[in-house]
């Protein structure tokens, strides 16, 4: 990444830090920024803007209203550099690339790694998208085409084209000696790949390997044969998986013949990891993409199925209710006690199908070691179970001065929660079996299981124990 020269730290005429010690703009810099920008003094905001670096310019447009940012754009179009439309949320660039003309746009694409540059023109309208792509270079062009053919979230999105490959009958000096007279080639690589004629991957060979031999070495004798092959066609929670398990810093992608395609490096995978492991945790509560830069309409949109769908789980609870209303009605502790057996059910539930989803998520849990994983859980669940249904009787005994009330809420806690164990592991496992995403849906069935069941058996336990 690029930076500008002067150093964020400073103050600005003494009056407040630009950064405060989390490294983030301060508000009162922002709200400088954005006040001198509608009063129209555009070189003030420039003066302002200059001293930050390129992931600090994306973060004032981050913090920038949305109404803001065409106008900030225009003031500071010198800051505006590739690597700050790389490091913006997707949202606020795809607000400042609407407003920036085409050519510009091009302009900007053409200097950044396929995978960024890929990233900015897939969520373009298709018009806008064409007439971005006939301004570049054939070979960029071609590039990025390329990579829109791969399906969304695979290898082939987010893999780099530029690449170091030579061929196996080289020695070290005639290596060193390319790399030299080519300036073309790419300046950010950690380790160089090996071909053959067919250009299919043989091996790979690290700098410090290269720059350690004898110039006579060959480089077959130099490279390590062992590597990882990515498909193009992966997705890249897989990718992120392979480069977790075999401590990788960058890897090949092949097409479907083998033939090298293109390369992942491992700061592409710290973004995959990070996306996927926030999209798994919004899912899980079903709040969308949960982006605060999210459009409202979207978000209310993914926010409000989920709800509706809860609204009918919640309804089965309410009719199970309804069926001991005679009961709850005679012994008015029933009514009082009902919620804590749900809540307390519905939280073991919770934690043990966020163990599962990321279980999965990680390949954790395999066929292999399914029944051993929810056999596993289910002891947890004894365990905490019995621990929180003593305490749960033992006070629910003393405050009413009812020994059988305290028995039923105790026994009606430890099932539930037995019960909440159980489905917080199966269900996922049995989506996942299925081709289904679990964290999409896994926590309304498991709430209405946690709910609706214990409310059964609390109310259940209470008539079969003569305490109505």
């Amino acid at each position: 990444m690029s930076s500008n020269a002067a150093d964020p730290d400073i103050t600005e005429a003494g009056r407040y830090d630009i950064l405060d010690e989390d490294g983030n703009l301060t508000r009162d810099f922002v709200d400088h920024v954005l006040s001198q920008l509608n009063a129209g003094d555009g070189q003030a905001v420039h003066d302002l803007v200059v001293p930050l670096r390129d992931e600090d310019v994306a973060d004032l447009f981050e913090a920038t209203p949305s109404e803001d940012r065409d106008a900030l754009a225009r003031v500071i179009e010198e800051q505006l550099t590739p690597d700050v439309l790389a490091e913006m949320n997707d949202y606020v660039r795809e607000d400042i690339v609407d407003a920036l003309p085409n050519a510009q746009v091009a302009e900007l694409t053409s200097q950044l790694d396929t995978d960024d540059a890929v990233a900015i023109i897939e969520d373009m309208e298709e018009p806008e998208q064409e007439d971005v792509l006939a301004r570049l270079a054939p070979e960029d062009r071609v590039a990025i085409q390329e990579a829109l053919t791969y399906p969304e979230e695979s290898a082939g999105r987010i893999m780099q084209r530029d690449l170091i490959a030579v061929p196996q009958h080289l020695d070290v000096g005639q290596v060193i000696d390319y790399l030299r007279d080519h300036q073309e080639l790419t300046t950010e690589f950690w380790e160089i790949f090996v071909v053959d004629p067919a250009y299919k991957p043989v091996g790979t060979m690290m700098l410090s390997k290269l720059l350690r031999s004898a110039r006579a070495t060959t480089v077959r004798e130099v490279m390590q044969e062992e590597q990882t092959l990515i498909p193009v066609d992966m997705d890249q929670e897989e990718v992120a998986l392979r480069f977790q398990k075999y401590a990788l810093i960058s890897a090949a992608v092949v097409d479907e013949h083998g033939r090298l395609v293109g390369m992942i490096t491992a700061d592409d995978v710290v973004h995959v990891v990070q996306e996927e492991a926030d999209e798994d945790i919004l899912r899980l509560s079903g709040a969308g993409e949960g982006n605060i830069n999210e459009p409202l309409r979207d978000s209310y949109s993914s926010r409000v199925r989920w709800l509706i769908a809860n609204l009918g789980t919640a309804l089965v609870a309410s009719f199970i209710i309804a069926q001991f209303g005679t009961a709850i009605e005679t012994f008015v502790a029933l009514a009082v006690l009902m919620p804590i057996v749900a809540s307390i059910g519905g939280n073991a539930g919770t934690q043990t199908l966020a163990v599962t989803v990321r279980a999965i998520a990680t390949d954790q849990l395999t066929q292999s070691n399914t029944a051993r994983t929810i056999w596993r859980e289910i002891s947890v669940a004894m365990l905490t179970g019995m621990t929180v249904a003593i305490l749960a009787g033992i006070g629910a005994w003393l405050f009413y001065a009812n020994p059988m009330l305290g028995g039923v809420i105790a026994g009606a806690i430890l099932f539930n929660i037995l019960i909440a164990a159980s489905s917080g592991v199966i269900i996922p496992v049995i989506l996942d079996r299925l081709g289904q995403d679990p964290a999409v849906s896994s926590s309304i069935f498991v709430t209405m299981i946690t709910d609706s069941m214990g409310f059964l058996i609390f109310l259940g336990l209470a008539v079969a124990s003569g305490l109505v």
